[in-house]
């Protein structure tokens, strides 16, 4: 059974904990740690330094993610805290929130479990390249602007909300790949390539490029190849996949923390000349049709042809704001009026600059929305699941 949509390729469960300032102030002084220690690049091998990690994405209110030494280290840390189970990987996030809307999508997982089985949203033909049961959970850290750790020297008020990813999973790493999921190519109109970020050997990561070419073979000649990005394990391999996949992507999608690594500085969301000059300049080094960048505040698609994706953009940033707002529990008239919320007034004067100054790059919005207990797990996941049902027609 082929789909018009097929996403693809790992998954995972994610353990959503609840933030507890409390909990982290105790780790604080367990662990004697402080400021001066706080550094987004702390390599994670022990549970101290995943609280460093954690402190230091927080007291810089960026989001990202990481890779840790041992799985059973999340599984300790997570247990000091209330966590909700839930879905976790770009493809399966992504369907539930299509399915949502009405669509199905066909899914290659590379994880099954108890708990997959029962989450995985209905209706979705799938694959799983793993012939048994395994469990690897990530870690899911949510927090909101405000919020605050004091403890020793450390005095933490997030600037911003954002989440935080920790994983050590052992599928997403081998991303074994499916033969049988080119079956389910045949008819689609789209497809995500996602997850190849959590690979560490080289020599596995291009044996695994080059199987997913001969599946793309599968593809109708007019369907888009839309790669997400993430945070890479080894930079060195977001090249690898560029190079081996690029003439055959046609949207190659980030969000604001991956363009800035890609780049190498630090990029104000406001000003869109820096904004227009960084997607340039990296479009000359990913050899796709399209860049697509999504953000808290806009939407962006670089290159040639891209008004055919401005629907695709704004059902995107509907969709992530949606999630934003209502988290899990959005309902399909939730999305409705969100289509018709005002844009956020500056996000408006920003998406107005790019699109007067370029022929090649458009920009939506994103609505204005004040939610009391904002989400920001998986809005990069709703935006490509939006993105992805536009695709769908």
């Amino acid at each position: 059974m082929s789909q018009r949509i097929a996403l693809g390729f790992g998954n995972n469960i994610d353990y959503e904990i609840v933030w507890n300032a409390e909990t982290f102030n105790k780790l604080i002084a367990r662990y004697g740690i402080c400021d001066a220690e706080l550094d987004c690049r702390t390599v994670i091998k022990s549970e101290r330094e995943l609280v460093v990690s954690i402190l230091s994405f927080v007291k810089a209110g960026r989001g990202g993610e990481r890779f840790v030494a041992d799985s059973a280290l999340i599984e300790r840390f997570a247990s000091r805290f209330q966590k909700k189970i839930t879905l976790g990987g770009t493809p399966v996030r992504a369907a539930i929130a299509m399915s949502k809307l009405g669509h199905a999508a066909a899914l290659h997982l590379v994880s099954m479990n108890d708990e997959v089985r029962q989450l995985l949203p209905p209706g979705c033909p799938w694959v799983c390249s793993n012939p048994r049961d395994s469990h690897y959970p990530h870690l899911i850290v949510q927090y909101h602007s405000g919020a605050s750790v004091r403890a020793n020297d450390i005095n933490i008020l997030a600037p911003a909300a954002n989440r935080l990813i920790y994983h050590c999973n052992a599928d997403n790493i081998a991303m074994r790949l499916h033969v049988n999921f080119a079956d389910l190519l045949t008819n689609a109109r789209a497809l995500l390539v996602s997850g190849f970020n959590a690979m560490q050997c080289e020599r596995l990561l291009i044996a695994r490029l080059e199987s997913l070419s001969d599946m793309l073979d599968k593809l109708p000649a007019d369907a888009v190849v839309f790669c997400e990005d993430g945070g890479y394990y080894d930079a060195r391999f977001r090249g690898r996949l560029q190079e081996t996949l690029g003439p055959r992507i046609d949207i190659y999608s980030m969000n604001e923390d991956e363009l800035q690594e890609q780049v190498g500085a630090r990029i104000a969301l406001d000003d869109a000349r820096s904004i227009l000059a960084a997607l340039g300049w990296l479009h000359g080094r990913i050899p796709a049709k399209t860049l697509v960048v999504h953000t808290g505040q806009w939407a962006l698609a670089h290159g040639g042809g891209v008004q055919q994706y401005a629907a695709a953009l704004r059902a995107g940033v509907t969709l992530a704001t949606t999630r934003f707002c209502h988290g899990d529990g959005w309902k399909r008239a939730d999305y409705r009026a969100m289509q018709e919320r005002l844009p956020i007034p500056a996000s408006a004067r920003f998406a107005d600059a790019v699109n007067a100054s370029r022929s090649d790059a458009c920009c939506v919005p994103v609505a204005a929305a004040e939610p009391g207990n904002a989400t920001t797990i998986g809005l990069g996941d709703a935006f490509v699941g939006g993105f992805m049902t536009a695709l769908a027609g």
